[in-house]
């Protein structure tokens, strides 16, 4: 066995483990949550509320 079986062998396992990937990610089962994953952005359920800006203690001092 030379290197080059070894890196046929290396490619043919590296492709399986692609293939592999890709079936996982694309099953039935995990549709659902990608579903609620691709809903995210849009969810509102809380409206937002702008943080009054915060003044550090050196700001106040340099101000006054």
């Amino acid at each position: 066995m030379d290197i080059n079986d070894l890196r046929s062998l290396f490619t043919v396992l590296a492709f399986i483990a692609f293939v592999g990937i890709v079936w996982w990610a694309y099953s039935d089962r995990r549709k659902k949550t990608y579903d609620e994953a691709a809903m995210l952005p849009l969810d509102d359920d809380s409206p937002f509320v702008p943080l009054e800006p915060q003044v550090k203690a050196n700001q106040e001092r340099k101000s006054s």
